[in-house]
């Protein structure tokens, strides 16, 4: 059996960002650096960097807070990552099914045929693919 290297990195983003923590380290994969891509430009997180460890590399992520540290945890105010297609029951669409979050506040994330791309690409260059992930 394989891992799920896109839900790891989903995981880890929101247990950190749950727990309040500032850096979060994730395995680095050609996938997982396309997501990151993403989310750096799209602005859920703060600053990406590589780092090697041994013959591992890593990717080490500052998350933005969107909240006042001094307040106790609400719901609302957490980053929402929800992994939709998985090794077990893949999701597909086609750029006219391509659901909207939050009614276009929310990002998509698909893979497609010319890689890792975002809802509104994928609508614009007329292109589906598999839908791994909302973020809100």
């Amino acid at each position: 059996m394989g891992r799920d290297t896109i839900a790891d990195i989903i995981t880890s983003i929101r247990n950190a960002d749950m727990d309040r923590k500032r850096v979060v380290r994730i395995a680095s994969t050609n996938i997982t650096e396309n997501i990151v891509k993403i989310l750096l430009r799209e602005g859920f997180i703060e600053n990406a960097r590589k780092h090697q460890e041994n013959s591992k590399s890593f990717l080490v992520l500052t998350l933005r807070h969107r909240r006042n540290r001094q307040k106790p945890y609400r719901k609302r105010n957490v980053l929402n990552l929800k992994r939709i297609s998985r090794p077990g029951l893949r999701i597909y669409s086609n750029y006219q099914r391509i659901p909207r979050i939050l009614g276009g506040m929310g990002v998509v994330i698909l893979s497609t045929s010319r890689g890792i791309i975002t809802d509104r690409e994928a609508r614009l260059e007329r292109i589906g693919g598999e839908i791994l992930c909302y973020i809100w």
